[in-house]
């Protein structure tokens, strides 16, 4: 059903705030635009795709259920239903609805969605024949080069990594994380106290020292040096350069553990946690430190907030479970006396 001129204006400006990141907006103009075709399947994907950005994957959920229950077949709902999946790291079932849509309706973004999945299933050589024969036709697209690089990444085809990149430097100079990986694949040749060197004196630039990503980078090679009190520092800088980013957060919050700093391990841990509480590493961190400082209750806690802000989050009712029996194993031996 064609969009009358009123949804297609609200729909495109959409689009274009959901471009700039406006995402509260871009919800806004896609409700009024629901409010003359409340059942129309463009517009309520569309609001479901926007809940995805905004994490709202229980609403998306309930949109798209609704939408594909009248028509099986809706290849946009089934896009959404993929991402949904992915951000769950449901990888297969992300990959299926990827596949279906592209099979419906062989959109080029699909390419790009189904090569990262393949790449994080470990299937390599898919993804990478998927993205070649793209390349074919499109040599130049910056998504579809940066994808294959980090497949190649992946697979630790260290030249052809960095062949692709310093492709993509010349295409987008201005792009941070190219930048930073030319460097570190040039410096695997290279001694690792001689690479931290020359990235402190980079990021002591005037031009590069707001880069997040070679703070990121130093932080990294600091840390494979064995300099964990130093790397903190670095992911503390690249997390507050770049907040949005919590890959920074996550490793800032494995240093501290590493150093026992547990006090600031959990505030790192835990605010990374409360927005990816998919990412088992953290969560496995977390509860490592509670029950060393003996405090499993504050994990329960924890936990509960997290699958108040995350409902669909199937796993964490499970850990609940588990953080349950913890705390009914402390609460059984009883307060604990010090030795004399």
């Amino acid at each position: 059903m064609a969009l009358s001129r009123f949804c297609q204006i609200k729909w495109e400006q959409a689009k274009a705030l959901r471009r700039e990141g406006r995402l509260a907006e871009a919800e806004k103009e896609l409700l009024e635009a629901l409010e003359e075709a409340p059942y129309h399947a463009l517009l309520r994907s569309s609001l479901a795709n926007l809940y995805v950005r905004q994490g709202k994957l229980l609403e998306a959920r309930v949109l798209i259920d609704q939408i594909l229950k009248a028509d099986p077949h809706c290849a946009e709902a089934m896009v959404v239903r993929g991402e949904i999946a992915s951000k769950e790291r449901r990888w297969p079932e992300a990959l299926q609805d990827f596949e279906q849509a592209w099979q419906m309706d062989p959109q080029p973004f699909l390419i790009l969605r189904r090569g990262r999945t393949l790449r994080e299933m470990g299937r390599y050589a898919d993804a990478l024949e998927i993205l070649d024969s793209a390349l074919v036709a499109d040599g130049k697209n910056v998504r579809l080069i940066k994808e294959k690089a980090l497949v190649l990444n992946r697979m630790q085809r260290w030249e052809e990594t960095l062949e692709l990149y310093e492709k993509l430097r010349l295409l987008t100079p201005e792009d941070s994380f190219v930048q930073k990986e030319i460097l570190r694949l040039k410096g695997l040749s290279r001694s690792g106290d001689k690479v931290i060197k020359e990235l402190q004196t980079t990021v002591g630039l005037s031009s590069r020292r707001d880069d997040a990503q070679l703070h990121g980078l130093l932080a990294q090679k600091l840390k494979e040096a064995g300099q964990v009190q130093e790397a903190a520092a670095e992911y503390r800088t690249a997390s507050d350069l770049a907040p949005e980013n919590f890959y920074f957060l996550k490793q800032q919050g494995f240093c501290h553990y590493n150093l026992h700093e547990y006090d600031q391990a959990l505030e790192c841990l835990g605010r990374a946690f409360r927005s990816d509480p998919a990412d088992f590493y953290v969560k496995g961190a977390l509860e490592k430190i509670y029950i060393k400082l003996g405090r499993p209750e504050d994990f329960l806690a924890l936990l509960e907030e997290v699958r108040g802000l995350h409902p669909h989050q199937r796993k964490v009712m499970g850990w609940i479970k588990t953080a349950k029996k913890l705390l009914q194993a402390k609460e059984d031996r009883g307060p604990q006396q010090d030795t004399p």
